[in-house]
């Protein structure tokens, strides 16, 4: 996957937890949870479906660096997934 491919990937599945959410209106550059009001226990949800959808280890030490689109991009193109995305 290509980095529009991941991120097109991403925003499904914060839209599968948040499906109210304008993907369009997403600031890449801005941190998430403020943009879509998440609360904590659905910012997790996000992180355990790119977890399994990726395939990728996300080390709990890690989820801080997880703030805004781009960055989250950067950590999964960065990251050897165990198998081909599905």
């Amino acid at each position: 996957m290509d980095d529009k491919e991941i991120r097109a990937a991403v925003v499904a599945v914060v839209r599968s937890i948040a499906p109210e959410i304008d993907a369009d209106r997403i600031e890449s550059d801005k941190p998430l949870r403020d943009q879509i009001d998440l609360d904590s226990m659905d910012w997790l949800n996000v992180i355990v479906e790119l977890r399994e959808k990726f395939r990728v280890d996300i080390a709990e030490s890690d989820y801080g660096k997880l703030q805004t689109l781009n960055a989250i991009v950067d950590y999964l193109v960065a990251r050897p997934s165990r198998h081909s995305p599905g």
